[in-house]
């Protein structure tokens, strides 16, 4: 196994919801890898946590990458979060990304948790989990 692909995976994830036309009417440039210092959009997606077991056999080098996607919002109800969850999804399952380094198998929804958060439960979040199956050479 090698974990050589993960930084191509994330960079490679970030860049397709980052420069899709739905996604970026519903958020704006509001796709973080790291939240930025300062004012926070009222809605934002954000990249989260990993978990990489391998997947090697005979062939060659690989792994699953369980990975989260998270949509934050401080809108009232969840119908605006749902609708960027739906399009993250949408974007994402499937989705024919090139990787730096590797070859993406592919890329499969999970599983979604829907939850208030922040002070008194004011805000909304998401989070949606992905598993994608990747190939090193």
């Amino acid at each position: 196994m090698s974990y050589g692909e993960g930084d191509a995976l994330q960079a490679a994830v970030y860049q397709k919801l980052s420069s899709d036309p739905e996604i970026q009417s519903l958020v704006g440039s509001a796709v973080y890898d790291a939240l930025p210092s300062g004012t926070i959009p009222q809605t934002y997606i954000a990249l989260g946590e990993e978990d990489v077991r391998d997947r090697s056999d005979v062939t060659g080098h690989g792994a699953i990458h369980r990975f989260r996607v998270s949509v934050v919002t401080e809108a009232s109800g969840y119908a605006g979060a749902k609708a960027v969850a739906a399009a993250i999804s949408d974007t994402l399952v499937d989705a024919n990304l090139t990787l730096s380094r590797g070859r993406l198998v592919g890329l499969w929804f999970e599983r979604a948790t829907a939850r208030r958060s922040g002070t008194a439960g004011s805000a909304r979040r998401i989070d949606l989990r992905f598993r994608a199956r990747v190939e090193d050479y």
